[in-house]
């Protein structure tokens, strides 16, 4: 079997995902695996695709220092409401984000 090469590797968000989804969905039927993530992204997914937009650009905008698009991805896709829920989010990640730059976020999180 051949070599696989990645060109090019980019987060998206669940909402991103969930609206792949329905436009296979419209193709062909889905897999089974598909079926379930379909049912998970329809329970957890709360934002449109234009507001997930406008989430993200205002995060940007935020100009956070090393702050990249898989955090902004994981932020959106988990909608923290308070700081530990920040800090646990980004916990894993060899990151680490002044307080006063996690309550930036926080303001522009929808509650």
């Amino acid at each position: 079997m051949g070599e696989l090469t990645i060109i090019e590797e980019k987060p998206v968000t669940n909402t991103q995902v969930k609206e792949k989804l329905v436009l296979l969905e419209k193709e062909k039927p889905l897999s089974f695996r598909g079926e379930k993530t379909k049912e998970y992204l329809s329970t957890f997914v709360k934002l449109s695709p234009k507001e997930t937009e406008e989430f993200v650009k205002k995060i940007q905008d935020l100009n956070i220092p090393r702050l990249k698009d898989r955090h902004i991805t994981k932020i959106i896709d988990v909608l923290p409401q308070d700081l530990d829920s920040i800090r646990i989010l980004l916990s894993g990640e060899t990151i680490t984000i002044k307080e006063e730059d996690m309550k930036r976020i926080l303001d522009v999180i929808p509650k």
